[in-house]
C-alpha cells in the first residue's frame, strides 16, 4: 500500500509502505476511506515533535471501514464504518479509569502518527480498537465525521471546557486555523457575550465570522486596546492560544483580565515566556492539555442532530493519491485559503 511518510524535518513522501497487520489481540485494521491533515502534522514536519522518527506514517484523523479485527476485539466486525480517534485508550490504567485517555499509561495516548504509524495511508492499524473507535451512523457523511477525530474534541475539551467558558464571557481565540475555528464554534454552545478571533490571514478571519465570531482582528491592529474597550478596560474572560508559538502565548497573557483563564491548545515546539512578574497577583488560571476525546460521543450526537454545523470547515478535497498536493495547499493556507483538507477514496477536486 501507500502512505505519507515523514522523512525528517521538512521532508515527506507518498510512497510504498508495508501493509498493516494485527500485532495485538486488541487491534483492528481499517481501510482508510477519508482522512485529513492536522496542524500538528505541520509541527512534526517543522521538527517540533522530536518523538516522531523518520520513516513514520503520519496522520491521526480518519474515517474507515474495518477489514480485520484481533481476537480481543468484541465490539467491531469487518465491514463496520468507524471513526478512528486520535487518542488510543487501554481502558484500564489509572488515567483511563478517570476518562483522561490522553494520559493513558497502559500503552495508549497519542500513538497514531506519533509513536506508531498513522492513518495517512490506504490502510491503518488501530490499537485498542474497542475503545479507540466510534461506530458511525449511515446518515453522517465522512467529511463531517472526520472532524470528530481530533479538532472538535480538542477545541471543545482543551479550549472551551478547560477555559471554563460561561454565558456572558468575552472569549478571545488567538489563531483562526482549524482548531481555533472549532473552538469558536463550540464556544457558542455556552452563549458568550463576545467571540473575538485574531489571525494574520483575512481568509481565516472571514471563516471565523462565518462560524460565529462577532469581532475579528489581525495582531497588528492593537488587539489589547480593542479587547479592553469591549470589557470596560478589564480584558478577556477567556483567551485561547491556538497557534503554538511563543509570540501568541505571550499575547494571550496580555489580553486576559484579572481572574481570567488562558487555555493553551496549540502545540509548542519552543519555550515560551511565562510572565509571572505580571501575572502572579492577578488570579489568572492557565491550563494546558492533550485531548482525551471523552467528549466525542456527545459531539457525535450533536452532529447527527444538526446542533453543531461544521460543514464549512472542509474547504479543499483531494483523492488519496494526491497527498503531496494536499500538504502543499494546507501548508500555504494564508494564500490558498485552506481550512481543513479532505482526502478520500472517491473524491477528486
Amino acid at each position: 500500500m501507500k502512505g505519507l511518510v515523514y522523512d525528517g524535518a521538512g521532508a515527506r513522501s507518498w510512497t510504498e509502505v508495508p501493509d498493516p497487520t494485527i500485532r495485538d489481540p486488541r487491534d483492528a485494521v481499517i481501510r482508510v476511506d477519508a482522512v485529513t491533515i492536522c496542524g500538528t502534522d505541520l509541527h512534526i514536519l517543522g521538527g517540533d515533535v522530536p518523538e516522531v522518527r523518520p520513516g513514520r506514517i503520519l496522520g491521526h484523523e480518519a474515517v474507515g471501514t474495518v477489514v480485520e479485527t484481533g481476537t480481543g476485539v468484541s465490539r467491531l466486525s469487518a465491514g463496520d464504518r468507524v471513526l478512528a480517534s486520535c487518542i488510543s485508550a487501554c481502558g484500564s490504567c489509572v488515567f483511563c479509569r478517570e476518562g483522561r485517555y490522553g494520559q493513558c499509561r497502559g500503552g495508549g495516548g497519542w500513538l497514531l502518527g506519533h509513536t506508531i504509524d498513522g492513518v495517512q495511508a490506504e490502510y491503518a492499524r488501530i490499537p485498542f480498537a474497542d475503545l479507540s473507535t466510534h461506530q458511525l451512523p449511515r446518515e453522517l457523511p465522512d467529511e463531517a465525521a472526520v472532524l470528530l477525530a481530533d479538532i472538535l474534541p480538542t477545541a471543545y475539551e482543551v479550549g472551551v471546557l478547560n477555559g471554563a467558558v460561561r454565558p456572558g464571557d468575552t472569549v478571545v481565540v488567538v489563531g483562526a486555523g482549524p482548531i481555533g475555528l472549532a473552538a469558536i464554534r463550540t464556544a457558542q454552545l455556552f452563549s458568550p457575550a463576545h467571540l473575538v478571533a485574531i489571525d494574520k490571514a483575512e481568509s481565516r478571519l472571514q471563516a471565523a465570522k462565518n462560524l460565529g465570531a462577532d469581532i475579528t482582528m489581525t495582531p497588528d491592529r492593537v488587539p489589547l486596546g480593542a479587547i479592553r474597550g469591549l470589557t470596560g478596560g478589564l480584558g478577556a474572560d477567556v483567551v485561547m492560544e491556538a497557534v503554538g508559538i511563543p509570540e501568541t502565548f505571550e499575547m494571550c497573557q496580555r489580553l486576559v483580565r484579572p481572574g481570567g483563564r488562558i487555555a493553551n491548545i496549540g502545540v509548542h515546539g519552543k519555550p515560551a515566556t511565562l510572565h509571572l512578574e505580571e501575572l502572579w497577583g492577578s488570579d489568572v488560571t492557565i491550563t494546558t492539555g492533550l485531548v482525551d476525546t471523552y467528549s466525542t460521543p456527545r459531539l457525535l450526537d450533536m452532529l447527527v442532530a444538526g446542533q453543531l454545523d461544521v460543514s464549512t470547515m472542509i474547504t479543499h478535497r483531494f483523492g488519496l493519491d494526491e497527498f503531496e498536493r494536499a500538504y502543499d495547499v494546507f501548508a500555504s493556507a494564508a494564500t490558498s485559503g485552506a481550512l481543513k483538507v479532505l482526502l478520500s477514496r472517491d473524491q477528486r477536486p
